[in-house]
């Protein structure tokens, strides 16, 4: 095995249990502290154990020392307590294996462990502490193989290993420190990621809450305006559904504080009752946009497994959408509500004669922020989808520029027509 394959080697051995180390730290991302040093602590004793016992040690009766390595990320890292450990190891190590004085590998380690309180103190980079100590070692590696190693080889030879050594020690050391620092950038790029993630969840919540909470306050402004409290009828009529308005409002404000998805509380409910109660209570606001409304609905019940509540706040979002969208150059302008069923499903039609949409805006309608309003918020379809889907059930928009839109809101009709 030739002197390049040997060091080869034993770079090998050094690198793997640090590379799972840090493959894992990658992968588990959000490790504790303590999770940490623990990885960090057996990833550096296994490295130090291969290198010692399974790495080719001499070569034409120089030694292989690259077992130092270790210690030097010890020291990078800040790990007091485990450099110490190591130097007691390597002491005995080399006293035993290659025969070094313990008094001298003493003074060379305890000069290690000097020059770091020193330089710590004066708030020096880690990296060129490491460098310092490599200073260090080519000075007392000189020593150990002129006095110890291989006193009686030639000046050249001798020259000619300190260097092959110590060029390995600093190339190996600072590409290990390396790729230190790059797992822990991508550590800390992950967790950014996901501080943003969280940024963009809140953000995306909270134009959910305006946007929801502004439905039911718009139309509690359109009955106060409309209002006339000298007109005890209309005050009886319009007060009821203020405060129903003013109900859903609390209950949205509840799931959106709560910054978790939107909670689905499924009752055996009424589905004509929801329609009849969405044509009571909007009757007056189409009237005053000049639309008119159809409710083809039939007289008798039908009963699903629903959240009352979220489907009323998924109509009042469509409806109010086909408002919105009227063509004002129409002589007409018509909402049309429509039930249809088989034996899964009934199927909610909502169909105007409205604007209509064209291919792209038909395509992004779903897509949560994207609107054609002024001042839309781009998440009232988006939101409802969502709480259909929650329901089993889907959403389709079918629509032609300048002729209408056809909405299709289909759920499982898990009971029967009664």
């Amino acid at each position: 095995m030739s002197y390049i394959e040997v060091i080869i080697e034993s770079i090998i051995l050094l690198l793997c249990p640090l590379a799972l180390y840090l493959l894992y730290t990658i992968y588990k991302k959000n490790l504790s502290c303590d999770e940490k040093d623990l990885g960090f602590e057996i990833a550096i004793i296994s490295s130090l154990y291969f290198v010692l016992r399974y790495g080719t040690c001499c070569y034409n009766d120089y030694p292989i020392i690259l077992f130092d390595i270790p210690l030097l990320i010890c020291y990078y890292k800040r790990k007091m307590s485990l450099a110490f450990f190591i130097s007691l190891i390597l002491i005995i190590y080399e006293t035993l294996f290659l025969g070094i004085n313990p008094l001298f590998l003493a003074l060379e380690y305890s000069s290690y462990l000097i020059v770091y309180s020193l330089f710590t103190k004066k708030k020096l980079k880690p990296i060129n502490v490491v460098n310092y100590f490599i200073i260090i070692k080519s000075f007392m590696l000189s020593l150990e193989v002129f006095w110890f190693i291989s006193p009686e080889r030639s000046y050249s030879s001798n020259l000619f290993y300190i260097f092959t050594i110590i060029i390995t020690l600093y190339f190996v050391t600072n590409i290990i420190i390396s790729i230190f620092a790059k797992g822990e950038k991508i550590v800390e790029l992950h967790n950014d990621l996901q501080n943003i993630e969280k940024e963009k969840d809140l953000r995306r919540s909270l134009f959910k809450v305006t946007h929801e909470i502004k439905n039911p306050i718009a139309v509690c402004k359109g009955y106060l305006d409309m209002i006339d409290i000298n007109d005890k009828k209309k005050v009886r009529k319009y007060i009821p559904i203020i405060k129903d308005e003013i109900t859903r409002t609390l209950v949205l404000m509840d799931d959106f504080l709560d910054y978790t998805k939107i909670k689905i509380e499924k009752e055996d409910m009424d589905l004509i009752m929801l329609l009849e109660d969405l044509e009571d209570y909007l009757e007056d606001l189409f009237k005053k946009n000049g639309i008119k409304a159809e409710f083809n609905i039939p007289d008798e019940d039908i009963y699903i497994e629903a959240d009352y509540n979220r489907l009323k706040q998924v109509f009042i979002n469509l409806l109010k959408n086909a408002i919105e969208a009227k063509d004002s150059s129409k002589k007409e302008n018509i909402i049309k509500i429509s039930l249809e069923s088989d034996n899964e499903f009934m199927k909610i039609i909502i169909e105007d004669n409205g604007v209509g949409m064209d291919k792209d805006t038909l395509n992004n309608v779903s897509e949560m922020f994207f609107t054609t309003k002024r001042r839309g918020s781009g998440l009232g379809v988006s939101l409802s989808k969502e709480i259909i889907e929650q329901h089993n059930g889907t959403i389709v928009y079918n629509s032609v520029k300048g002729e209408g839109t056809r909405v299709i809101v289909t759920l499982p009709k898990e009971i029967n027509m009664a």
